[in-house]
């Protein structure tokens, strides 16, 4: 037996053990679109261009468990992201989820980094499901001050979620690791959810940190917190959310940040693989001096027509405008150049 045959066969064996072992999933979901939209630079003009993700981040990742006996199992997730329209790594490599932990009848702990327990509940509100192409449900739009919106995911976390009957809850705490002290950049995410007969109700609430400023004694405190309820009879489903954001400055002399963002919309099933999606988010922005709050609107539609299990076509079509002459757009990453946005993508989606 030569080396490079002998090298396969341990190999094999040692992959025959692990599974043996271990549950080990490879996956990922990929998505790209070509978007066409309104204002998209300084001049006015429109732009055509092709997207990765449209109605969903693209990504890839390992999961996977042990069974420990007694009910207990180790479990662990890697997931990073891709932008598919130029093939490149979206951020660090695992930037998604890293992590390991423990899940049994108590619930599953796991450390590392991960999406928070606010993440987690939020993401089944949102009719669009986060969609990057149209939603505001995780930011309003990038253009001004703030995107008046939650962090999805912590680093250095420990999380916890578990569920009793109807109710599901969680708690995320992400350490700040300063020298300063323990409450200088900490992160903690809390969640509770009711589902039953149709009906889902929510509420969430995160606090991020800043770190202590000397001059004044405070650091800055991100307090956001969510109320929503959703609701699915026959072919439709409806969504209603209310999230509240403050940013409490630490800095003498500087002003508070305030907005109310409110959503709502219905999906529609007129047959089992196609589903028509309509919502509405809106930004009421506080805070600010008379005649200066954008108080952006984005209206949004889509079709999606289930080709498989595994793979979709959509075509989805947004507005946004903003009003006293203020700049907005449909992107929660990207500015906007004008008062108002158009905006149209087609693309496919395939999960594997």
């Amino acid at each position: 037996m030569n080396k490079s045959t002998l090298a396969l066969a341990v190999l094999a064996l040692a992959a025959g053990a692990a599974q043996a072992q271990s549950n080990v999933q490879v996956y990922g979901l990929i998505d790209a679109g070509v978007e066409n939209a309104s204002n998209a630079s300084a001049g006015g003009g429109s732009m055509t261009r092709v997207v990765s993700g449209g109605m969903n981040t693209s990504r890839w990742g390992l999961r996977g468990s042990e069974d420990l006996g007694g009910g207990l199992k180790a479990v662990f997730q890697l997931e990073g992201g891709i932008l598919l329209d130029t093939g490149a790594q979206d951020g660090a490599l695992f930037r998604r989820q890293a992590n390991v932990g423990l899940e049994g009848s108590f619930g599953r702990v796991v450390l590392g980094r991960s999406f928070s327990s606010v993440y987690d509940t939020v993401i089944s509100y949102d009719p669009m499901g986060f969609a990057p192409l149209y939603s505001w449900a995780t930011s309003g739009p990038a253009t001004g001050p703030s995107k008046y919106g939650f962090t999805t995911g912590f680093d250095n976390l420990v999380k916890y979620s578990g569920s009793t009957g109807a109710f599901k809850y969680g708690l995320t705490y992400g350490f700040g690791e300063q020298s300063t002290g323990a409450g200088d950049s900490r992160k903690i995410g809390t969640n509770v959810q009711y589902n039953k007969n149709g009906l889902g109700l929510m509420a969430t609430w995160e606090r991020i940190n800043g770190n202590l400023v000397p001059a004044t004694g405070n650091r800055d405190e991100n307090t956001v917190y969510h109320l929503g309820a959703n609701y699915e009879t026959g072919p439709l489903k409806f969504f209603g959310v209310m999230r509240n954001y403050t940013l409490q400055s630490g800095r003498a002399a500087t002003a508070d940040v305030k907005a109310t963002t409110v959503w709502g919309g219905v999906a529609y099933k007129p047959q089992p693989n196609v589903t028509i999606t309509g919502a509405v988010y809106h930004v009421n922005v506080k805070n600010v001096a008379a005649g200066r709050d954008a108080d952006p609107t984005m209206y949004v539609a889509r079709y999606r027509y289930a080709l498989s299990k595994r793979t979709d076509l959509y075509v989805a079509a947004a507005y946004a405008k903003a009003k006293n002459g203020q700049l907005t757009g449909l992107s929660r990453d990207d500015a906007g150049f004008d008062t108002n946005q158009r905006g149209v993508v087609t693309g496919i989606q395939h999960r594997f």
